[in-house]
């Protein structure tokens, strides 16, 4: 059956990563490692079950069982990618609203600051003002 690798995802660089050539970032290929690790698991896995559910069919032909394991291992791997895919899906989602979320406190936070500067200043140039 043959390993089946995910197919990859293009992705646009984030901010400050490099295009090209440049040094890559050891958490990203760290990350990108495990996840074909965590990838050829499930491969290993799928193509495991298929022949354990074929090998209950002994009475059939060994290429119709050879046809079971595969259309069984890929119906599998196809779910797995779809799982996949609405997690990402899920993270980003959720990245979208947390950054936005950020967002927003640091600009309360920033009125905030602006607010109290101009209130002690104000306080401090008061008294100067009412005296004279």
């Amino acid at each position: 059956m043959g390993g089946r690798q995910r197919p990859s995802r293009a992705r646009t660089p984030r901010r400050g990563e490099p295009v090209g050539g440049g040094r890559t970032n050891p958490r990203v290929e760290i990350a990108r490692i495990e996840g074909f690790l965590a990838w050829e698991a499930e491969v290993a896995a799928a193509e495991r079950d298929a022949r354990a559910f074929a090998a209950q069919f002994s009475w059939l032909p060994d290429a119709e069982r050879e046809g079971l394991e595969q259309a069984y291992a890929a119906d599998r791997l196809r779910y797995a990618e779809e799982v996949v895919d609405r997690a990402v899906e899920r993270c980003r989602r959720l990245a979208a609203r947390y950054r936005a979320e950020c967002r927003r406190i640091c600009a309360r936070w920033a009125a905030l600051c602006l607010s109290v500067t101009l209130v002690a200043a104000l306080l401090a140039v008061l008294p100067a003002a009412l005296r004279g």
